[in-house]
């Protein structure tokens, strides 16, 4: 099974939430529906980024790594210093 990071921003305030999924299509919908506690509030929120991963172990560190930088900057370059992980082809067939 393949893990994400994923990493959202707010349309409403430009703040950032990044979690971990195995369903990145599934995840945005709930948070978007008001489902994450945490997030019902920066509705609507739009999928910046996503970094695939082997397992859930590595997927879980890469986030506890951007976490603990609580750097707005830092998630900045991520997004923008390279591509998404995911081709576009593989982002409509696998993170549905």
């Amino acid at each position: 099974m393949k893990y994400y990071v994923y990493f959202l921003q707010s349309l409403k305030n430009n703040k950032y939430y990044i979690g971990v999924t195995d369903n990145v299509k599934r995840r945005l919908y709930e948070h978007n529906q008001g489902l994450s506690k945490y997030t019902r509030s920066l509705r609507p929120l739009e999928l910046k980024r996503v970094e695939r991963f082997k397992s859930i172990n590595e997927a879980y560190a890469r986030e506890k790594f951007i976490k603990n930088k609580k750097s707005r900057k830092i998630i900045e370059l991520i997004i923008k210093s390279s591509p998404d992980v995911l081709a576009p082809q593989e982002h409509r067939d696998s993170v549905g």
